[in-house]
């Protein structure tokens, strides 16, 4: 796959986790968003792997009760 592809399936990961986000289906987007994490990591892509972890960590601290 090159650059060009993985950018494309990159921007459709992010666009399907907008979706499932704007639903309520945390656990949706936190699935996409660990496949797009597993994608790159076997890319040797590590700038989006980061990138999807710092998401994951983001919705996951959004999707926590608040006290």
């Amino acid at each position: 796959m090159n650059a060009a592809e993985r950018g494309e399936l990159y921007a459709r990961i992010f666009r399907k986790v907008g979706v499932f986000l704007g639903k309520g289906e945390i656990p949706r987007a936190l699935k996409e968003l660990n496949e797009g994490m597993k994608i790159a990591e076997r890319s040797g892509d590590s700038k989006m792997a980061a990138r999807f972890a710092q998401e994951i960590a983001n919705v996951s601290k959004t999707a926590e009760p608040t006290k």
